[in-house]
């Protein structure tokens, strides 16, 4: 909660033009003909109201609210934790699984992934432990840009390369594009290293890939590939721009979600970048396969924590000695599943079933296996329950026979 107060306090400031809420008044078109009169009621409305305002939220926060949060993690130390956090485990992952056995799936993922992993550090010939390579990639300068524009050139230009492979892979693209934009620099210290922000429903706005541009030297080149296919093509973007595009369909199917559905396919997109080219030196294959890690952390940290009574540090140690994120991401990761309890244990089953389910039409189809189709057939129907997907694949499959 201390976070909290800190990002409270970056809104105190004297100068109302020093607001964040300011920045989108500073970039109004010179053509506006009334742009200093807009600016101006903005500055009014910033001092007079939403800076008084925060002082008054700072003052809350510090002096009743903070002092009375509790002291303790995870939602077992709740009336009904156990019972809850199964539920949310349920809820978030559409199965049920119960959490001994997603920690228990967690745990056998980190083992055949760590094995991946030291197998890309021996063909290095690094001289070290798993650990040290860690250090290495943590702290060696050569993987990091040095400024923010730096790093967005880099994002951007993995996306121009990622966009024309599309179809490759795919029955039915997106009519709907896709941008990329830094995260605000007010939230982005506390943000996690990216999201994705859905177009708007009217078409009026494009699907938005935000990158966290906050101190590069934290960011790794070798992360930039596996990001990209994650959130924007064929991650988030492709599937969430499609659902919204589907007819026949009522709205809540457009353009609701189910987490394991959504973000398993995010994570599924990323072994995708394998087919289309990407991860072709062992640095960024290293970390595709640091990203599958950190959603096999996920699995045992966050039932750790809500279930099985682990401390927030025990986390973070779990988190640090197995994955190749930074300091600075493992920390916001560990704070992410503290406050959304079970949310991030949909990313790793959802991968799983999409994965199964491929893998059992390659079984049964043989040489009919056509990749646009399955893809076709997990895409078609927009984000779903992980047992109606398989019953829809089931039926992709008697109709392929």
């Amino acid at each position: 909660m201390q976070r909290v107060a800190n990002q409270i306090q970056l809104q105190l400031v004297d100068n109302p033009e020093e607001s964040p809420f300011f920045n989108v008044f500073i970039d109004i078109p010179e053509n506006i003909q009334d742009r200093e009169t807009i600016q101006s009621m903005a500055r009014d409305v910033i001092k007079s109201k939403v800076i008084p305002a925060y002082y008054k939220l700072n003052d809350f926060f510090t002096e009743e609210y903070l002092p009375a949060s509790r002291t303790t993690y995870g939602v077992l130390d709740l009336p009904n934790g156990f019972e809850w956090y199964e539920n949310l485990a349920r809820y978030h992952t559409t199965t049920d699984l119960t959490p001994d056995e997603i920690h228990e799936i967690g745990l056998s993922e980190v083992e055949r992934i760590r094995s991946e992993m030291q197998e890309v550090i021996d063909s290095l010939g690094f001289d070290g432990s798993f650990n040290d390579f860690l250090v290495f990639l943590r702290t060696d300068p050569q993987f990091y840009y040095e400024t923010e524009d730096e790093l967005l050139e880099a994002y951007l230009a993995t996306s121009k390369k990622i966009d024309p492979e599309m179809v490759s892979l795919f029955k039915v693209l997106p009519r709907t594009p896709y941008g990329i934009k830094p995260i605000p620099m007010e939230s982005a210290p506390d943000t996690t290293t990216a999201y994705y922000m859905r177009p708007a429903a009217d078409g009026s706005r494009a699907g938005y890939y935000y990158v966290n541009l906050y101190r590069p030297d934290v960011r790794p080149k070798y992360e930039i590939e596996v990001l990209s296919v994650h959130e924007a093509v064929p991650g988030h973007h492709l599937q969430i721009a499609l659902a919204m595009e589907l007819e026949g369909i009522p709205n809540f199917r457009k353009y609701s979600g189910y987490t394991a559905y959504v973000e398993g396919w995010g994570l599924y997109s990323e072994s995708l970048g394998y087919d289309i080219g990407l991860y072709s030196d062992p640095y960024s294959r290293f970390g595709a396969l640091t990203y599958d890690m950190w959603r096999a952390v996920r699995l045992v940290v966050d039932t750790g924590m809500h279930y099985k009574g682990w401390t927030r540090q025990e986390a973070i140690d779990f988190f640090t000695a197995n994955a190749a994120k930074t300091e600075q991401d493992i920390i916001n990761e560990i704070d992410r599943y503290l406050v959304m309890p079970g949310q991030a244990l949909a990313y790793k089953i959802g991968q799983l079933k999409i994965l199964e389910l491929k893998n059992k039409a390659k079984k049964q189809l043989g040489d009919d296996f056509d990749i646009k189709e399955f893809h076709h057939a997990v895409l078609s129907q927009g984000a779903l329950p992980l047992a109606v997907l398989e019953e829809n694949i089931e039926t992709y499959l008697l109709e392929v026979k």
